[in-house]
């Protein structure tokens, strides 16, 4: 079994690597790759020696973990390159996609050659000399020295190309795998279409859909409650009213669920960003829904609305998730901790696989919790400890997920994929040693690196935001990491 699982391992960081830094960088991919898998390497010689009883002591997970990531940081950088063609088609797509062009209705050369005067003139010398103008199918790059801040410019540049062209273009302005800013126009092929797609706004957030899609999952996860409640099939069919044991499930999580993509709504239409009502997708087995969501139909401004866009999910529904859990965890019952315990075993949770779920399950049992004990979660804890589970997905700093959004607003996108990597790499080593992560690193593997810029993707955030960032990751830490013996044996737990 250890040894397939180190082959798939192998074989999935290796695809990782080649398909993520083997054009932005000339160190060879199998030594990379080689760096990568050493800490895998690492346990499994351990495992082989001492058998799979026996763990690992920290410093072999922690040290070999920490040289070979900072080994791969020195590598990629050591080989780092940025020609001008890898570049520019990296990056000019991505632009396209962040705006949602029409590929078929826009000119294949976006300007005529005699507008080209026009289009130098909308860039001052003194805010940014333009070098050198780029024609890319459905997109005009222009690279040059950016003399201002990045957001004076933005702006000035931006009124600039408004006064000359009107709305046929959309402004995007972002930092090279060089570290250069350049801007990028794309044409505009929503804007003869404004009017419409304002005066059909209700056809746009749909809610006839939103509520039959909550009234479904609402239906699902109370039967996946009274399931979780304990209410047999046989009952059920006998006396229909027992499925109202799994209304706390079922509400608790659908509130949790919403709230978090209600942050992420209120926060969108506070930027005036189109995006749809929170849909719910119903699901008739397993947890008996898969999430919410919301579409976001009009670019991002800038990382500040990216960041705060983002962050207001997870805040949201964290702070949503805490006082059900605690409530959950009081009413729950103490059970003997045997070898069947573990982290998504709802009827025997083991709490100690998570150091803020054990600080949390602490603070609402008390003495009852010990170190030879495990938790029966009450239906309104299993919404609750899932609600921390969607926190902690959504916070992986990885492409499209809100951490990714997070970090590629906090450091810039060139420093979001390489964090982004390193955290599949750390995932993936985690789920050695605790197997419920390993369809996490599964899940995240096929996640792309690269999420959409924002229309200004260079002006970097204030120190708050920063800060709060930076708590968002620590949250993240604090709900995937096992709890240290330490302060287990503190605790007495």
């Amino acid at each position: 079994m250890a040894f397939w699982f180190l082959l798939l391992l192998g074989l999935a960081t290796y695809l990782m690597v080649q398909r993520s830094v083997a054009r932005i960088t000339r160190t060879p991919v199998w030594l990379l790759w080689l760096v990568l898998m050493t800490p895998a390497f690492v346990l499994s010689g351990w495992t082989l020696m001492y058998g799979a009883k026996q763990p690992p002591p920290p410093s072999l997970l922690i040290w070999p973990s920490v040289v070979c990531l900072l080994l791969y940081w020195l590598l990629f950088q050591w080989g780092r390159q940025a020609p001008r063609d890898t570049q520019t088609q990296a990056q000019a797509p991505e632009s396209q996609s962040a705006t949602n062009p029409v590929a078929e209705s826009a000119p294949v050369r976006p300007i005529e050659p005699t507008e080209e005067t026009q289009l130098r003139n909308c860039f001052p010398w003194s805010t940014y000399y333009v070098q050198n103008i780029e024609y890319r199918p459905q997109a005009v790059v222009c690279r040059g020295q950016l003399r201002t801040t990045p957001n004076n410019a933005y702006q000035q540049i931006k009124a600039n190309i408004e006064a000359q062209f009107g709305d046929r273009f959309l402004l995007i302005f972002q930092e090279g795998l060089n570290g250069k800013p350049f801007f990028v126009l794309v044409p505009n092929t929503q804007a003869a279409k404004e009017v419409n797609l304002q005066s059909k706004q209700e056809k746009l957030t749909r809610p006839g859909l939103a509520l039959l899609l909550l009234a479904a999952t609402l239906v699902t996860t109370t039967l996946v409650g009274a399931k979780i409640a304990g209410v047999e099939p046989t009952v059920l069919e006998s006396d229909p009213t027992v499925l109202l044991k799994g209304l706390p499930y079922a509400l608790g999580l659908m509130t949790i669920l919403g709230i978090h993509e209600l942050g992420h709504y209120l926060t969108a239409r506070f930027y005036k960003i189109r995006s749809t009502l929170p849909y719910f997708i119903p699901m008739p087995f397993f947890l008996g829904t898969f999430g919410a969501f919301i579409q976001m139909r009009s670019p991002i401004p800038n990382r500040k609305a990216l960041f705060d866009i983002s962050i207001a999910g997870p805040i949201a529904g964290f702070i949503a998730t805490l006082p059900l859990l605690i409530w959950g965890l009081a009413n729950s019952e103490m059970v003997p901790l045997t070898e069947k315990t573990g982290l998504l075993n709802f009827d025997a949770l083991n709490p100690r696989y998570s150091i803020l779920l054990a600080l949390l399950s602490k603070l609402a049992l008390g003495s009852q919790l010990t170190s030879k004990s495990a938790i029966d979660l009450h239906p309104l804890a299993v919404a609750g400890f899932l609600g921390l589970i969607v926190t902690a997905l959504n916070l992986m700093p990885v492409g499209q997920l809100d951490g990714g959004h997070i970090v590629h607003a906090i450091f810039g996108q060139r420093t979001a994929m390489a964090i982004g990597q390193i955290s599949r790499l750390l995932l993936l080593v985690l789920s050695l040693v605790q197997d419920e992560f390993l369809l996490w690193a599964i899940i995240l593997l096929f996640i792309p690196l690269i999420d959409e810029p924002a229309l200004n993707d260079v002006t970097e955030l204030d120190n708050g935001r920063d800060i709060l960032g930076l708590l968002a990751m620590a949250l993240l830490v604090l709900i995937v990491l096992p709890l240290p013996q330490a302060i287990a044996n503190f605790l007495q737990i």
